[in-house]
């Protein structure tokens, strides 16, 4: 295990932005989590624990004490004759690496989720989701690591408590915990989701199609929305879709006419923040080195040179004027950290 001192962040966020690491380490094996965590209570140092890098926004400040990087890898496929297959996956390995390798073999679940950066083991965490699927939907179980106890434990789908980009894992309760290695069931039998509206324009309201076709309408149409994370640092979409209640709605389409919702119970139902923001005029809004994405203001971007406070302000900004037009607190997708 090799301990780099004062690491610049921004090389290992897609954001490109954020101070330096006190303490640096990337892992590629269990017992050098292990040493990883020895040597940051040895040094008394806070802990951060790093994935692809893709959902994270650090301070000018950076970390004051050590971030892991989990690069832990390896995958395991099972399958039964029933064409159900279990996929363990290694917490380090890349996303959609692993999607396009099920997608390859015929397996059905991921395909909806192409295309999104990171690594596996931020999966769980964020429930990342995309086109009608979570990835609670696929997952088995969670592998973890105490931190107290340096052992390893198997967490259920119930005890993970999965929400609309929630989990144990965000919650005092769950981080104490670092995910190693994430099981998810798959099945070759055909499952398509394409009832999404994207998708359900892309195929014309096809509802036959295969899973290699799903990918690569998934493909398409991030490719239309989001910018090259090759040549602009952004962290996809920056803040959570609103969940409010259907009084709630009503106020706002009073406001701004026929908003689309999705139901989500009885009372509550689910607006797409990027129509709200497009209405408030922030799409395609650029203040200094940050803006919104011309094709899609969900989508905050650091164009370069730029500092995380000038970022944190811009998004400030944001939920401030939706505040005020809209009535409607929303909330970073992106983890925060310094």
């Amino acid at each position: 295990m090799k301990v780099q001192e004062h690491e610049p962040l921004s090389a290992h966020t897609t954001l490109r932005l954020g101070g330096t690491a006190r303490y640096f380490v990337s892992v590629t094996s269990i017992e050098e989590l292990r040493e990883a965590l020895t040597f940051a209570q040895e040094h008394a140092a806070p802990l951060c624990v790093l994935g692809g890098g893709s959902n994270v926004l650090f301070s000018d400040a950076g970390w004051t004490g050590l971030v892991v990087q989990i690069a832990l890898q390896g995958t395991e496929y099972i399958e039964d004759s029933k064409g159900d297959a279990r996929v363990t996956v290694a917490a380090g390995r890349m996303w959609d690496e692993l999607v396009a390798e099920t997608v390859s073999q015929g397996l059905w679940g991921m395909e909806n989720l192409s295309g999104i950066p990171g690594t596996v083991g931020a999966t769980p965490v964020q429930n990342v989701g995309a086109y009608g699927v979570e990835v609670a939907d696929i997952i088995d179980w969670v592998e973890v690591l105490d931190l107290t106890t340096h052992a390893l434990h198997i967490l259920s789908l119930s005890e993970c408590a999965f929400g609309y980009r929630d989990s144990v894992f965000k919650h005092s309760e769950g981080k104490k915990y670092i995910v190693t290695r994430v099981a998810f069931r798959l099945s070759t039998h055909p499952k398509p989701i394409v009832s999404y509206r994207d998708l359900a324009a892309f195929f014309a309201d096809r509802t036959e199609v295969g899973v290699q076709e799903v990918r690569d309408a998934v493909l398409s149409i991030r490719a239309a929305k989001f910018p090259d994370l090759a040549v602009v640092g952004t962290a996809g979409s920056f803040f959570k879709n609103p969940i409010i209640s259907k009084r709630q709605y009503d106020a706002i389409a009073h406001t701004f006419g026929a908003v689309p919702s999705y139901p989500v119970d009885a009372q509550r139902v689910k607006i797409p923040l990027a129509w709200v923001l497009e209405a408030c005029g922030w799409k395609g809004k650029r203040i200094g080195h940050m803006g919104c994405w011309d094709a899609q203001p969900l989508v905050l971007v650091h164009y370069g040179e730029g500092t995380a406070t000038e970022l944190i302000l811009f998004a400030d900004q944001i939920r401030h004027d939706v505040a005020a037009r809209a009535r409607i607190d929303i909330e970073p997708e992106v983890r925060i950290v310094g």
